[in-house]
């Protein structure tokens, strides 16, 4: 079994591509993350006062069903390239990486496979990691793939190191 996230990206797309070079023929879940609306007014107090008096647990059916399609598009991807692929929408538990290293322990996935955002230094910092978090904590394999876009902006800065 191969754990694979998936938001809908075009890093997160290139990720599903890539994996069916690497794992065709595997079993796989694509799983979307999604966050239930307390878990996000803890964490930002200051979005409790952009929807006040909203139905919470109306907000968190549309999250939940929204992360649902996506992680279903992400499967439909991947069997296209060959994975036997089933998705699945998670909530949020304390980060994203903690939610998908739970989610590969629960399946007992023998890999990760996510899409890299390309963000560098100050970006990555001020935003977080998920793949820089997975790569410092994870007990599995993890492969990180960049988008064409992505990578075609790393060849040509490395190139220009020369």
């Amino acid at each position: 079994m191969i754990l694979i996230a998936y938001d809908g990206s075009d890093d997160a797309k290139a990720a599903i591509e890539r994996a069916g070079e690497l794992v065709s023929g595997q079993p796989a879940v694509v799983v979307t993350v999604w966050e239930p609306y307390i878990e996000l007014m803890t964490r930002y107090p200051a979005a409790g006062t952009l929807v006040a008096g909203e139905d919470f647990g109306a907000i968190d059916d549309a999250s939940r069903n929204a992360a649902e399609e996506a992680a279903e598009e992400g499967a439909a991807l991947a069997r296209t390239h060959g994975i036997e692929a089933s998705g699945h929408a998670l909530a949020r538990q304390v980060s994203i990486a903690d939610t998908l290293l739970n989610e590969a322990d629960r399946t007992n996935a023998s890999a990760i496979i996510v899409g890299s955002r390309g963000l560098g230094g100050l970006g990555s910092l001020l935003l977080g990691s998920v793949s820089h978090a997975l790569l410092q904590r994870a007990d599995r394999p993890v492969v990180i793939v960049p988008s064409p876009k992505v990578a075609q902006k790393r060849n040509e800065k490395r190139r220009n190191l020369d």
